[in-house]
């Protein structure tokens, strides 16, 4: 399901600087997006003085331009996405004509539909990014701004240059290693989205990493939709052991998390290099699985070995203490009952540390879509509640192994209830997916790395006490 978040809110420039563009941004879905976000965001400058040239607002009112990225991975994203566009629409047309901001649309909705389509069904919108045009986004908004008369002057103060306004907070930034995927899982719409993979250079990725490392971010989590596929469009085709080179020396790095590993991508150079790479590379493993029967991984179009517990195996004997994550897919096409114990035995015996389930949606463009023995929705929610219930207890017994223990912690935020009370993660726990640990005591502030004893656990969250 796509998540809401407001991007920029953690890291405004000073309110008391003139000049600028007031944006009210919303980031839907995952965080490849809300880097785009960011990036975009900060790739606005003023001439001149280099400065950001947006100032970003918690609230719609007085924004000059209100720019939602939108998710369609899935249906209900595409819902999520086609509702906050009409709300904000809404609100925007409840304005008085000469306060109403512009409203921008990018991302994976236009991306996947087009602009002219949706165009026909959301006049309200006054420009549409589309995804295949994502190096001219920051042009076409300033041409967009340069046109609307409450925005002109402020337009041609600004110019296009690289930069990125972060909105996670102090402790933590995602950096987004490459676009597109080249997999061909019979499942998927990103290829249909985002096209081809495009790696980001090694030279570019560096430069980013040590801007947001300077603004005194502790932990780096490379994601891209195929992690291990990075490089290999590049000349030479680098890999992704030579980018983790050159990334971990870099000056204030205390954490390395690398987000979806596509399970054929783990060879031995990659797991020998994660383990003798030191602390710093977390030996956590997001490795979207999908399945564990062969028949439906075959029907999947999922290209590596037909026994998924094999690619467990093979990271724990490189790694026996690491962190597994993984994805599944609940009802997929086809899938007996028979197939579906398999899938539940294959979760109680590999016990993840984090699990995130999907009941299966047929996605319009994907070969998945016409395969027959498409399930009631009804059996798939219940498959889906199912595993969750398994992984609930694998969970709650594995978090309760860890009380009594002094564990690192990175905090990440004030708890928004409780005065005193941060939310921070271990470092089997990553941002927005996994769960927390609530953490209190002298020096447990947004961005610190402390030493904590574990006092309490449940199913998803720990306590901790400084």
């Amino acid at each position: 399901m796509a998540s809401q978040s407001t991007v920029g809110s953690a890291r405004r420039p000073p309110a008391r600087r003139t000049g600028a563009v007031n944006v009210y941004p919303i980031s839907l879905g995952c965080p490849k997006n809300r880097v785009d976000t960011e990036r975009l965001l900060g790739s606005l400058r003023r001439q001149g003085g280099g400065l950001p040239g947006v100032r970003v607002l918690k609230r719609l009112k007085n924004a000059h331009l209100v720019l939602i990225n939108t998710c369609a991975f899935i249906s209900p994203a595409i819902r999520e996405s086609a509702r906050v566009i009409l709300e904000n629409a809404g609100r925007i047309a409840a304005l008085p004509a000469p306060e109403r901001p512009l409203l921008a649309v990018a991302g994976c909705l236009p991306g996947r539909f087009g602009r002219s389509a949706l165009a026909k069904n959301m006049p309200e919108v006054d420009l549409w990014l589309e995804t295949r045009d994502m190096p001219s986004w920051p042009a076409l908004i300033l041409e967009a701004l340069s046109k609307t008369p409450r925005t002109a002057s402020l337009a041609a103060g600004l110019s296009c240059g690289p930069g990125r306004i972060l909105s996670t907070g102090p402790s933590y930034a995602w950096l987004k290693i490459s676009e597109g995927c080249g997999q061909a899982c019979s499942f998927c719409a990103i290829p249909l989205i985002r096209g081809q993979v495009r790696s980001s250079g090694t030279d570019e990725l560096e430069a980013e990493a040590g801007l947001l490392l300077e603004q005194g971010v502790k932990e780096l989590v490379l994601v891209a939709q195929d992690l291990t596929s990075w490089g290999r469009d590049l000349d030479n085709s680098p890999g992704l052991v030579r980018l983790l080179e050159r990334l971990l020396p870099l000056p204030g790095l205390a954490r390395l998390r690398l987000m979806y590993l596509y399970p054929a991508g783990l060879d031995d150079e990659l797991l020998s290099f994660i383990r003798s790479a030191g602390p710093v590379l977390l030996p956590y493993f997001d490795v979207p699985l999908q399945h564990a029967h062969p028949d439906i991984l075959a029907r999947m179009g999922r290209p590596f070995s037909r026994n998924p517990f094999r690619a467990v195996e093979r990271i724990r004997s490189f790694l026996p203490g690491a962190a597994l994550r993984t994805s599944l897919i609940a009802g997929f096409p086809g899938e007996s009952e028979k197939q579906f114990e398999t899938l539940c035995a294959f979760v109680r015996e590999a016990r993840f540390h984090n699990l995130g389930v999907f009941s299966y949606y047929a996605e319009e463009g994907t070969p998945a879509a016409s395969l027959p023995g498409q399930l009631p929705e009804r059996v798939k929610d219940f498959r889906r509640d199912s595993l969750m219930e398994i992984q609930a207890e694998i969970s709650e017994e594995l978090l309760g192994e860890c009380v009594g223990q002094r564990l690192e912690l990175l905090v990440d935020a004030p708890h928004p209830e409780w005065p005193g009370l941060h939310i921070g993660r271990t470092w089997f726990q990553a941002p927005e997916v996994d769960g927390v640990t609530y953490v209190s005591g002298r020096g447990a502030l947004p961005g610190a790395l402390v030493s904590a004893e574990i006092t309490e656990s449940f199913t998803y969250d720990l306590n901790a006490l400084v």
